[in-house]
This record gives C-alpha cells, sequence and structure tokens, in this order.
C-alpha cells in the first residue's frame, strides 16, 4: 500500500478518536483533563518552531513523529474549541480549521512514518550531510528524488538545520544515483545527477547555494 493513501486512511482513524475522546471528555480523569491540552500546545508549539526555523532532530523518524504529535494536539485542541458555546457555531468553525491537516502540505512529511528502511546520512564534510528521499509517486507521474541537506552542529550532534533541498527527476537523468559532492567554496555544494545510458556521457550538475 502506497505511503501516501495510508498517511490519510491513518488520519481519518486519528481524528475519528479524538472527535471520540472529545466526547467523553466529562469521563477522562481531572488531572489529564489538565494535563493533555497543555501538552497538546507544547509539542505544537514545538512542532511549528522546527518548521518555521527548519531545525529538527538528525532523527527523521523522530521528526516526522513530533510532527504526528502535533497534529493530534491540534485536533485535540479544535475538538475542545467545539465544546464551547455556543455549539453551532464552534462545531462548524472546528469543521472548518480541521480541514487543513488533510492539506498534501501537511500529508506528505507525515507520511514518511510509514517509510521502510532507513534513510541514510550521507556525510559532505563542514559539518554537512545529506538524505536522499524518493518522491512517493502513482500513476504516470515523473518519480525522482529530493536531496535534504542538513548542517549538525558539532556542539549538538543530535540537532540539525535544513538549508537546502535539490530535486532531480527521472525524465532528467538517473535520478536515484544522484549524490551531493563539497562545492568550490564554503558556501556551496555541488548537486551531481549521472545521465541514464541512453543519454550523453556526463552529468546533470547544480551548484547548490547554502543558506
Amino acid at each position: 500500500m502506497s505511503t501516501i493513501p495510508l498517511t490519510f486512511a491513518t488520519l481519518i482513524l486519528l481524528t475519528v478518536a479524538m472527535v471520540v475522546f472529545g466526547i467523553f471528555w466529562r469521563h477522562v480523569p481531572s488531572r489529564l483533563r489538565v494535563f493533555l491540552p497543555r501538552a497538546a500546545c507544547a509539542v505544537l508549539l514545538l512542532h511549528v518552531f522546527f518548521v518555521a526555523t527548519k531545525w529538527g532532530t538528525t532523527s527523521a523518524k523522530l521528526n516526522t513523529l513530533i510532527g504526528w504529535l502535533a497534529v493530534a494536539g491540534y485536533e485535540l485542541l479544535i475538538v475542545l474549541f467545539a465544546r464551547l458555546s455556543p455549539r453551532w457555531l464552534t462545531t462548524t468553525s472546528a469543521a472548518i480549521l480541521i480541514l487543513p491537516v488533510f492539506a498534501s502540505s501537511v500529508v506528505s512529511p507525515l507520511a514518511l512514518i510509514f517509510h521502510t528502511g532507513t534513510i541514510e546520512k550521507i556525510p559532505v564534510g563542514r559539518n554537512l550531510y545529506y538524505k536522499s528521499v524518493g518522491w512517493d509517486t502513482s500513476g504516470n507521474d515523473t518519480s525522482g528524488v529530493d536531496l535534504d541537506i542538513y548542517y549538525r552542529p558539532s556542539f549538538l550532534p543530535f540537532l540539525s538545520h535544513k538549508l537546502q533541498t535539490q530535486s532531480f527527476n527521472t525524465d532528467e537523468c538517473n535520478a536515484f544515483a544522484a549524490t551531493i559532492l563539497p562545492g568550490p567554496d564554503p558556501g556551496t555544494v555541488l548537486a551531481r545527477c549521472p545521465h541514464w545510458p541512453s543519454q550523453p556521457p556526463g552529468s546533470d550538475d547544480k551548484l547548490v547555494p547554502l543558506r
């Protein structure tokens, strides 16, 4: 099963579970009723900070898990908001506010939790590394990879800062063999995608500025 449909199905189940949880909210122990909204706000703010600053942990799975927890926290807050008066207004507003959760910009990063295997962190030098992430496509869509380039500070090796992404598709070159190499100066790297045997010898090279 493709990871995108699986992610949508999981999101729908999570949303239904949160709605049911909200219906029985009064039966939740009082300590949890105090703790859960605060925890939801905390993990949501952490995720927003990671997205806004492009910082995160070096573990893609952990970053994705934080994303899932943030979605769960957001839905919990929306469900609790829907319990306020007047119900007709808050329920309608909650239904509208829940729709962005199913946007492709939210679903695609969450799908990584279902990715099988390990996404290798390949060092480039100067505390830089990159990950090659294949596109999860279907039908006649073009396939390819995103080469995500990160900086990992030596004093906080469990954190990383995403600097740039260079994409290649299989129409251009052998995208799944693409690599990142050190650039001619510290502010750049070289993204190299070798040509297919049917193409002229050589590669598609992109000089990528780091920011």
